[in-house]
């Protein structure tokens, strides 16, 4: 028999894939910060008293900048995909409550429905009942 999840179940669900994809958005971002210092550094080491060391630093620095900027970037990315995951899910979780309603008040309506026929008509529901067994019984027993 499948599996079927509850609203709770889909919402925690939906919250922790939330909370993987912001945690691996900010890894991401900063191993992109961590680079571009080790990037920095390293150019700074490599440029020597040649003159090149000014320019070198200086696009280290821009290197660093721009690294520096793509991780906010990526964190604030998360962050929005976190809460729109976060919202889809409480609009998940309601939605399967009030459809968990309504097939609730339904079952409810069609069991009063039944039980009234039932006292109005105690013999017919008795044969009927009896009829019914009966055909699944021989169902069953033929397999």
């Amino acid at each position: 028999m499948a599996h079927n999840p509850t609203t709770d179940e889909l919402k925690r669900n939906a919250n922790a894939a939330a909370n993987d994809a912001m945690r691996d958005l900010r890894n991401g971002a900063s191993r992109i910060e961590d680079e571009a210092r080790y990037a920095t550094g390293k150019l700074s080491q490599d440029t020597g008293s040649d003159g090149l060391s000014g320019r070198g630093a200086a696009l280290a620095s821009e290197a660093l900048e721009a690294g520096r900027d793509y991780a906010n970037r990526a964190r604030e990315v998360g962050q929005d995909y976190a809460e729109r995951a976060r919202h889809q899910a409480a609009h998940l979780y309601d939605s399967g409550q009030q459809t968990a309603q309504d097939v609730a008040h339904f079952a409810e309506d069609r069991y009063d429905e039944l039980s009234g026929m039932v006292r109005r008509h105690p013999a017919q529901a008795l044969g009927i009942a009896a009829g019914v067994g009966f055909l699944i019984g021989l169902m069953l027993s033929r397999r």
